[in-house]
């Protein structure tokens, strides 16, 4: 007796590959970043390992920054030096980023916290899915204190230097970057909070 494959299960044999090779590709980068979160990114300024907050490299003097172009949860086109004045923690994310994912909780604890006329988490998603990606995740697990910003086209990325999520970076009040930190991280810890504070006080 000869036996016979169902030509749909045949034709479904690729996808199923597909999709298994892409979440290998997925866990892999993931595993870079938690095993080593500083790995990835291009340092653009001379800097050292903050004593606060482990992982975040603080440069020697303030750095500054290319304009950052985006949108909100309408659509309406943002750009970063809309928040000069402001000290900002700007966290580049997205949806299907595993260690992303993991931080998300203590950034929205930390803009619940210490958000304010003076200091805002911009939490800039990547989803190419535009706004609505980021804001029905953002609903899902009730990360309300946290506004949605998009960059659908990922222009960020090239921008700021970046080879990896999730990456922060800390911006003065003139818009310079005081230093980064790639991979996740509590930002709602005491050093995080402490480095904030700096910040927040270097621009009084």
């Amino acid at each position: 007796m000869s036996s016979s494959t169902n030509p749909e299960t045949k034709s479904r044999r690729p996808l199923l590959i597909g999709i298994a090779v892409l979440m290998a590709i997925l866990a892999a980068l993931a595993l870079i970043y938690v095993k080593n979160p500083l790995r990835g990114n291009v340092q653009i300024g001379a800097g050292t390992a903050s004593t606060v907050m482990k992982g975040f490299l603080q440069y020697s003097k303030p750095q500054p920054l290319p304009e950052i172009a985006f949108v909100d949860r309408d659509g309406k086109p943002l750009s970063l030096s809309q928040w000069r004045g402001r000290v900002v923690l700007l966290n580049i994310w997205a949806t299907w980023c595993p260690p992303c994912r993991a931080e998300m909780p203590t950034l929205n604890n930390l803009q619940q916290q210490m958000g304010s006329d003076d200091f805002e988490v911009v939490a800039l998603s990547i989803d190419k899915g535009g706004p609505d990606v980021p804001a029905d995740y953002m609903k899902k697990f009730s990360f309300s204190a946290l506004k949605i910003y998009n960059d659908s086209k990922i222009k960020v990325r090239r921008a700021l230097k970046l080879r990896g999520y999730p990456t922060t970076l800390l911006i003065d009040r003139q818009g310079r970057e005081i230093g980064r930190l790639a991979g996740p991280a509590e930002w709602d810890s005491p050093g995080a909070k402490t480095l904030i504070n700096q910040a927040l006080g270097a621009g009084s």
